[in-house]
């Protein structure tokens, strides 16, 4: 959920609040205030929130969304799969409680992978942007899945924790388990003063390139200037395969 879902989402709340027309069923009946005053608390809360998210993205200068062609995104100590000196580069900024991240790891990953990952003609790269304020796990979930790739089994725990069943299990210790895992070494990890160091750069680097919800996509060519990658496209939300596969093709098409 991105931060336009939350404002259009508090907009219908209060406009369906406005229509409650029943004023005399109201006074006969207790729990119609009851309710009224418990979506009025819902609603000041959604209110809170939303002005907290504005509040940050303020503080991080970043209330504009840059142009692709003047991005640029680093790369260099992120996970990836695929051929690392693909000509293109797809970074994926992700959160593990996000459903439109599991959508897209569900429906059209596997595809993306067949087509242009396993063939070489594309590196696809990771990246954490955890929604603390709507996802309460997500940034503990980040930091699990690179524990767990300090034992060489990221890509595992990234596919578990975006693949499992609704509700989101927050129990570390047995994914480490199920996973075959060095569970002391796992839990040290965690605790670890380094833990969560790398998504929280991950987090900044995402918004000063204008990330404002999951999944976010970056297509990009190596930049010869520094160990990023150069922007040429950005998508936001999940893609259905067909869309994703059309905005890549633009720009393979050209290189070829």
């Amino acid at each position: 959920m991105n931060l336009k879902d939350v404002i259009i989402f508090a907009n219908v709340l209060g406009l369906l609040m406005s229509q409650v027309g029943f004023a005399h069923e109201i006074n006969e009946r207790p729990e119609f205030h009851q309710e009224l005053e418990r979506l009025k608390e819902q609603q000041a809360l959604m209110q809170r929130e939303l002005q907290e998210m504005k509040t940050l993205l303020a503080e991080k200068g970043i209330g504009l969304t840059p142009k692709p062609q003047d991005l640029l995104l680093g790369i260099t100590q992120e996970h990836f799969k695929g051929d690392p000196d693909a000509a293109f580069t797809l970074v994926e900024f992700t959160d593990y409680q996000c459903p439109f991240c599991r959508r897209h790891i569900q429906q059209t990953f596997p595809d993306l992978q067949k087509e242009y990952i396993d063939t070489g003609k594309i590196k696809y790269v990771v990246r954490d942007f955890p929604l603390q304020s709507l996802h309460r796990e997500a940034f503990q979930a980040a930091v699990a899945a690179d524990c767990a790739g300090e034992q060489g089994h990221y890509w595992e725990m990234h596919d578990r924790l975006l693949t499992m069943e609704i509700p989101f299990d927050s129990n570390w210790g047995l994914h480490a388990q199920v996973l075959g895992l060095d569970e002391s070494q796992f839990q040290e990890c965690l605790k670890s003063e380094q833990a969560g160091e790398g998504v929280r750069r991950d987090l900044e680097e995402g918004g000063k390139v204008g990330v404002r919800g999951t999944p976010t996509f970056f297509l990009g060519v190596k930049d010869q200037n520094n160990q990023g990658i150069k922007v040429l496209k950005v998508m936001r939300g999940a893609q259905s395969y067909s869309k994703m596969k059309h905005s890549i093709d633009e720009f393979l098409v050209k290189k070829e």
